[in-house]
Order: C-alpha cells, then sequence, then structure tokens
C-alpha cells in the first residue's frame, strides 16, 4: 500500500524544483490501517509557499485512489521551531513539538489519555516522547509497563544525560524511576521544579517528533515551570462529562490562554464519556454525566476533540503496562481520530 501512495505522489511536482516530491525526497512518512492514509510531507524550506498547494494535490490524488478512506496530509518544515535559550544546556533540540496534557482536576484520567495519544501518535509514524511531569503523582511508568526501570547516566562532552525508559517504540522519563513507589514525596515546590528542570534538560530525548507532558492536575508551580523551559506547541485538556469536572476544565483553559502564557490550547477531551457492556453493544450507559465538556468546548470557542468511551481494555491496558491503543482496535480508532486532529492543529500553527 505504501508503495501505491509513493506511485500517486510522484505525479506531484514542485514547482520550483520542477521535480516530482517521492524522488526529491518531500515524503517523510506514509501509512495506512483500518481505511485511513497518512502522509507526511518535510518541506526543507521553512514556510515554502508551494507547501499548501502540494498538500491540496496530494489529498486530492488520494482521495480518488481510496475513495472513501480517510486521508490526512500533514506538512513539516525543515528545522524545529526556534526555541528560547534555557538556562541549562539541554538536550531538548532534537524534539520537533511539545504537547502540554493538562486536566483542571484529578480523576480524569489525564494519564491515561497521554499514554495512549502517545500511542496513537506512534502508530501515525511519528517519533514519541513522554515526559511524566506529575511531580506527586506519577503514572507513566506503570501505564508502560517500565516501574522497575533504573535510568542510567551516560557522560556526553564532559555532560551526564540520563537515559530514559523505552516502551512499545516511546521513550519514557518520569519521576517515578527515581522514588520508590511506596515513598511519600514529601517536597516543596522548588525542589519539585528542579528535579523537572533535571528530567528535561537532561534526558537524552534524541531526535522526536512528540513530546508528550503529563502534566499535574490544576495549576501551579510545575505547569509554571514546564512553560518556561518548553516551548509548548499546544495544550489538550482533558474532562470528564460531569459539570464538576467540566467548571474545573474553565481553569485550565485560561491558564493557557492568560496573556503571560499564550499558550494555544488545541482543545478538549471528554473522557469516561459513555459505558457500553460487552454483551449490549448497541446500549450507551453514561455514568458521568453527558456532554459537558463538548458543549463548554463550543460555548468557548475551544475545539472538542473527541470523546472516550469506558471500555475495559483500557484499565485493563493501564494495569498491564501496555496501553490499549496498541491492542485494541476499538481504541485505538477513538485515540487515532484525537491524535489527528492535535496533529493536524500543530502543524498547522506550525
Amino acid at each position: 500500500m505504501e508503495e501505491k501512495i509513493k506511485r500517486l505522489l510522484a505525479s506531484v511536482v514542485h514547482p520550483e524544483t520542477g521535480q516530482d516530491i517521492v524522488s526529491s525526497g518531500f515524503i517523510e512518512h506514509t501509512a495506512s490501517a483500518e481505511g485511513k492514509v497518512t502522509v507526511v510531507l518535510r518541506f526543507a524550506k521553512a514556510r515554502d509557499p508551494f507547501a499548501v498547494k502540494i498538500k491540496n494535490q496530494a489529498e486530492s490524488l488520494l482521495r480518488k485512489a481510496f475513495p472513501g478512506a480517510e486521508v490526512l496530509v500533514v506538512i513539516k518544515e525543515g528545522g524545529a521551531a526556534p526555541r528560547p535559550e534555557p538556562k541549562l544546556k539541554t538536550t531538548t533540540g532534537g524534539i520537533a513539538r511539545v504537547i502540554a496534557v493538562a486536566s483542571g482536576k484529578g480523576g480524569v484520567g489525564k494519564s491515561t489519555v497521554t499514554a495512549n495519544l502517545a500511542i496513537a501518535l506512534r502508530n501515525m509514524g511519528f517519533r514519541v516522547g513522554v515526559l511524566d511531569a506529575d511531580i506527586y503523582g506519577p503514572s507513566q511508568p506503570k501505564m508502560f509497563g517500565v516501574e522497575g526501570y533504573v535510568p542510567e547516566a551516560v557522560a556526553e562532552d564532559g555532560v551526564d544525560h540520563i537515559v530514559p525508559a523505552e516502551s512499545m517504540d516511546v521513550k519514557l522519563m518520569s519521576i517515578g524511576f527515581f522514588i520508590k513507589p511506596t515513598d511519600a514525596l514529601l517536597w516543596r515546590g522548588a525542589m519539585a521544579v528542579s528535579a523537572l528542570k533535571q528530567m528535561i534538560h537532561q534526558t537524552r530525548w534524541g531526535t522526536l517528533d512528540f513530546l508528550l507532558t503529563d502534566l499535574p492536575p490544576g495549576t501551579g508551580d510545575v505547569h509554571l515551570s514546564i512553560i518556561g523551559e518548553l516551548k509548548i506547541d499546544a495544550a489538550v485538556i482533558v474532562s470528564t462529562p460531569q459539570q464538576i469536572a467540566v467548571a474545573d476544565v474553565v481553569r485550565g483553559v485560561e491558564m493557557f490562554r492568560n496573556e503571560n502564557v499564550n499558550i494555544p490550547v488545541a482543545g478538549i477531551v471528554e473522557n469516561m464519556a459513555w459505558f457500553t457492556p460487552a454483551e449490549l453493544p448497541e446500549n450507551r450507559y453514561y455514568i458521568f454525566g453527558r456532554g459537558g465538556a463538548r458543549a463548554y468546548a463550543e460555548k468557548s470557542g475551544v475545539e472538542f476533540l473527541g470523546e472516550i468511551p469506558i471500555i475495559q481494555s483500557i484499565m485493563d491496558g493501564a494495569d498491564a503496562g501496555t496501553p490499549a491503543a496498541g491492542i485494541d482496535s476499538r481504541v485505538e480508532e477513538h485515540y487515532r481520530g484525537i491524535a489527528e486532529k492535535i496533529v493536524g492543529k500543530v502543524m498547522k500553527n506550525g
């Protein structure tokens, strides 16, 4: 299928070079699965004036060749976006995009959403990392089945770099690797921020298309530290449908919209939207209310990215250390739809 896609796109010529986009190396990645076709176009020149025209031509060809398929063509530029000089010598230079995953309150499944979004992006062919910035409640080591991982330090140019864990082709760094699961983390804000800065700047991230940061619930020192240390391209807010959770979403959205922060909010995900028993596949039970996050998104002008139902494999996968988006096609479908919207929004803004 990938070869067929490339043969089709070989008929698209870049007006400036006069060469087709396949032979001249514009095709960074192609993927096709379950009625979806994804193509990533890498343009060496930032703000290439022909990028949108070429993207539209590619989409038109693919839609004609694969009628009924969902087609996504993503534009990427040659270099990573300019980033402010950090106070520390940093290992983040190979990270192209940073997505913050946040929630107004705890208990809405933010860490589960982060882990499964990471797998969905990986399934789309992207190189992905996860920074578990939930200092006081790190969940990602368990989510990815690497609870016993002990990071090694590797000296490069006289500086010690921390080797991240890797699971399901996702790179992972968490404070959970440095403390015992039974220990209570009695750190003041300054200590937590210092540890977080070290994890950001000394982890050997390598080249990543996306780094997802799993933020603590609410707003506070850790959030401000992440915002100051990383150039965040967009924030994703996770909520459940009931009104009490949506009320806290407002604070999360406004934090990123604050004029001193000014980070685009890619949208809101409504988690635990409904429950369908396996024996009654046509039934939906709205255990936590219905549509609260969607209604707020529409009211506030924030995009509604999608709903994630309560599916047994999501809970089982989190406990077993294998995010369900990697093993259950039903779960992958929900998360892929959300991931594609995030990618489209980030690439458009970038």
